[in-house]
C-alpha cells in the first residue's frame, strides 16, 4: 500500500526534486582582504609583464615633459589666485574715532544735600516711607535717583535746581557704575519728554547743559575731531583707550536734546552741523557698531532739528565737512550709507554728500553733472591696468548721488549717461574676470542696469 501506483509515477508534480536547503556561507571582512590583495597582485604582475625595458629612455623624457606642464600650469593657477585674493579684497572700513581716555573732572556737589527738592522732602519725613536713610549721605542720593524718586519730586515741584541738574549730567556722562548713569539719562530724558508735552505746565530747569559740555565729554573720552590722522581700525589693549561706557548716554542725551528743539533750542546751527559730523565719525568707529541703531536714531533726531531755512544752508556745509574729513577709502562708503533715513532732508543729505566725495576723488573744484558722468563713463575698465577698486568706488559713490536725490527725475541727459556707465560696468567686465572687485563692479551694475530698465 506504501508503494507509488503508475500514474503517480507520471506525475510531475510528485517527481519534482526539492533541492536541500545549503547554509550560506558568511563573508567576513578578511575574506574580502584577501580578496583584493589577491586581484591586486594579479594586476601588477600583467603590468610587469607587458613593460618594455627597452623604451626606459622615452618614457623618461615623456614624463619630465609631463612634469614640466604641469608645473606652468601649477604657476599659472597659483598666479590667479594671488590675483583673486590681493589685499584689496579684503580691504574694510573702519577708524579708531577715540584715542587715550583722560580723567574726569573733579566736581565738588556738597550744595546738594541742602537744595530745597531735599529738604522738602526731609520736612515730611518721606526718608522713611521710600526706604532710605538721609544719614548714608551720597548713597541716600543715589537711592533717590535709582528708585525714581528723583524724578518723582521734580515732577512735582515743576522745577529742577541747578545743583540737581549738574549732579545727575556728571553722573550720566562720567560715572562708570552703569545703572547710575543710565538713570541719570533716563532722568534728563524724562524731563525733556514731559517739556515736550503740550498739556503739561511749564517745566523750569535753573541749569541746561549747552554744546560745549557735550564737546569737552567727548574730549574726555578721546574722541580724536580730525579723522585723516587715524589710522586703519585696530584692537586696542590698553583699558584706558576709548570709546568709554559713557557714550552709549551721550548719544541718548544728543537724541533727547534735539527732540526739544521746539520748546527749549540748544544748539546753535554751527553746533547741530559739527554734531551730525560727529556722528557720521561715530559710525566710522568699528568698536561702535553694536550702537547702530542708538546712532541711528540720534543722526534723525539731528537733522530733524534745523528750522527749513536753517537746513538749506547747513546741508551743504555739513556735506562738505564730512567729504574733507573722510579718508579716500571704503571709510567714505560707510560715511555715506550710515545717512540711511528715508525723509526728505536725509535722502538730500546723502546725496550731497556721495557727490562732494565723488568730486574730491577726481579732483574736481568746480564740475557740471556731465563732465562728471563723461570722465567716469571714460575710464576703460576692461584694460588690466584699471583701478576697479577705485572703479568700485565711484560708482557706488554715482549711484547714491543719483539716486537718493532728484537728478534722474527731471534731467533725461543725466539719466542716460547714468545708463551708458552701468553698461560700460558690467558688460566690459567679463564673468571670468579674476581682478579683485570686478565681479562686486559687475555685479552692482548689472543690478542697477536692470532696475533702472524696469522703471
Amino acid at each position: 500500500m506504501s508503494s507509488r501506483l503508475d500514474f503517480e509515477l507520471d506525475d510531475p508534480l510528485v517527481n519534482t526534486h526539492v533541492p536541500a536547503k545549503r547554509r550560506k556561507k558568511v563573508i567576513g571582512l578578511d575574506d574580502l582582504l584577501a580578496d583584493h590583495y589577491k586581484e591586486e597582485g594579479k594586476r601588477i604582475e600583467v603590468k610587469s609583464k607587458r613593460k618594455k625595458p627597452q623604451n626606459n629612455d622615452s618614457s623618461d623624457d615623456e614624463d619630465n615633459t609631463k612634469e614640466a606642464h604641469l608645473s606652468t600650469a601649477l604657476d599659472r593657477y597659483h598666479k590667479q589666485m594671488q590675483d583673486m585674493g590681493s589685499d584689496d579684497e579684503v580691504t574694510n572700513w573702519g577708524l579708531r574715532v577715540f584715542g587715550t581716555q583722560k580723567n574726569p573732572p573733579d566736581s565738588d556737589f556738597s550744595e546738594l544735600r541742602s537744595c530745597e527738592l531735599l529738604q522738602s522732602f526731609y520736612d515730611n519725613n518721606l526718608d522713611s516711607l521710600v526706604g532710605l536713610n538721609r544719614e548714608e549721605g551720597d548713597a541716600f542720593l543715589e537711592g533717590l535717583l535709582v528708585n525714581g524718586w528723583l524724578l518723582k519730586l521734580v515732577t512735582t515741584q515743576n522745577h529742577v535746581e541747578a545743583v540737581v541738574a549738574k549732579w545727575t549730567f556728571n553722573l550720566m556722562m562720567f560715572s562708570s557704575r552703569g545703572q547710575l548713569r543710565t538713570r541719570a539719562c533716563s532722568f534728563w530724558c524724562d524731563i525733556f519728554s514731559l517739556e515736550n508735552e503740550d498739556d503739561t505746565s511749564y517745566f523750569k530747569i535753573d541749569w541746561v547743559p549747552n554744546y560745549s559740555e557735550l564737546r569737552r565729554a567727548l574730549d574726555i573720552y578721546g574722541y580724536t575731531h580730525d579723522l585723516s590722522s587715524n589710522s586703519t581700525f585696530s584692537c586696542a589693549d590698553s583699558q584706558h583707550v576709548g570709546p568709554s561706557q559713557n557714550i552709549r548716554t551721550w548719544i541718548k542725551f544728543v537724541t533727547a536734546s534735539c527732540q526739544v528743539r521746539s520748546k527749549r533750542p540748544m544748539f546753535s546751527s554751527a553746533e547741530a552741523e559739527e554734531l551730525i559730523e560727529v556722528i557720521v565719525s561715530l559710525f566710522l568707529d568699528r568698536q561702535l557698531e553694536g550702537l547702530s541703531a542708538s546712532l541711528y536714531k540720534c543722526m534723525l533726531a539731528t537733522i530733524s532739528y534745523f528750522t527749513d531755512e536753517e537746513w538749506n544752508i547747513s546741508c551743504e556745509k555739513v556735506a562738505k565737512s564730512i567729504a574733507n574729513r573722510v579718508p579716500r577709502d571704503l571709510n567714505c562708503l560707510r560715511a555715506v550709507e550710515c545717512i540711511s533715513g528715508v525723509d526728505p532732508r536725509s535722502k538730500s543729505l546723502r546725496s550731497k554728500v556721495a557727490y562732494q566725495i565723488l568730486t574730491a576723488y577726481l579732483d574736481f573744484q568746480i564740475a557740471s553733472d556731465e563732465e562728471i558722468l563723461n570722465t567716469l563713463i571714460s575710464i576703460k575698465v576692461d584694460e588690466r591696468s584699471c583701478d576697479l577698486f577705485k572703479v568700485y568706488i565711484y560708482l557706488i559713490l554715482t549711484e547714491n548721488w543719483l539716486l537718493w536725490g532728484s537728478k534722474l527725475d527731471d534731467k533725461p541727459v543725466i539719466c542716460e549717461m547714468w545708463r551708458v556707465l552701468l553698461r560700460n560696468c558690467s558688460c566690459l567686465i567679463p564673468s571670468t574676470d579674476l581682478r579683485s572687485y570686478a565681479l562686486k563692479i559687475r555685479d552692482r551694475a548689472s543690478y542697477l542696469l536692470h532696475c533702472s530698465s524696469i522703471n
